[in-house]
């Protein structure tokens, strides 16, 4: 599904005044593609994907997911395309930790009404298709920080979202296990044709970008989105490299 903000502003209150957090924000993003939003802290990206995820209603303008507007939606209808249509990768993973990785997935699926053998089965084959169908049944101390992480993206998808939005997903983690997980992302993105919005303020994030935004003082430079001059390479995450043949933006 199609993602678009059609002209979003958001404020919030600060004192006497409100502080704009985005200003008339458009920014388009399509199935089977990235697009990476990068810009210093403070400058409103996790604001961006807050009203993306319908976490937060805008001031103005619309959120427009396959033509219908989100922000339009009352708070349980909004609650409802959350839970049905869309997948968050939260900064930091939020693990249970009394939980399993596959006890983690199936309380997504448990929370959406999916009966327990068919979430059960799903959940194995999101496991296994993150790297980790021999970690099933160890809890969140028993993984590495990059396992937790990969844990924290099956989950998000547990329930098939059509839009996947990823918050900082390499924050906590070192050069290597961060660039595992942006090779992850970008080939579940492409493999399950998933509209992927993702916001980093570490430009070597680009590299797994089919498009990428930059944000400064909640408006968007250079407007919408823009080809990067980036693509994931094949195979080992060491080998995503600049792509060839695109123009620089």
């Amino acid at each position: 599904m199609t993602l678009h903000l059609d002209s979003v502003t958001l404020t919030y209150p600060d004192g006497d005044r409100r502080l704009t957090a985005l200003d008339r924000v458009t920014l388009v993003a399509q199935p089977g593609s990235l697009t990476a939003v990068v810009g210093p802290s403070g400058s409103g990206k996790s604001s961006l994907l807050a009203v993306a995820a319908t976490l937060i209603r805008p001031d103005s303008g619309r959120v427009l997911l396959e033509g219908r507007d989100l922000a339009a939606l009352d708070d349980r209808d909004r609650t409802t395309a959350r839970r049905d249509e869309i997948g968050i990768v939260f900064q930091s993973s939020n693990l249970l930790a009394s939980l399993t990785a596959l006890d983690q997935l199936l309380v997504i699926a448990h929370l959406a009404g999916t009966p327990l053998d068919a979430a059960r089965q799903r959940a194995r084959d999101l496991l296994d298709a993150v790297g980790l169908a021999g970690q099933a049944d160890r809890r969140p101390h028993q993984l590495s920080g990059g396992q937790r992480q990969r844990v924290t993206i099956a989950r998000g998808l547990m329930n098939e979202p059509s839009l996947l939005l990823v918050d900082e997903p390499t924050s906590s983690l070192d050069t290597e296990r961060g660039l595992a997980v942006l090779d992850l992302i970008r080939r579940l993105t492409t493999e399950r044709g998933l509209t992927t919005v993702m916001v980093t303020h570490q430009r070597d994030h680009l590299v797994a970008a089919d498009h990428v935004v930059e944000i400064v003082d909640g408006r968007l430079a250079g407007g919408m989105t823009s080809p990067s001059p980036y693509a994931a390479g094949a195979g080992d995450p060491a080998t995503l490299t600049p792509a060839r043949g695109r123009d620089a933006s």
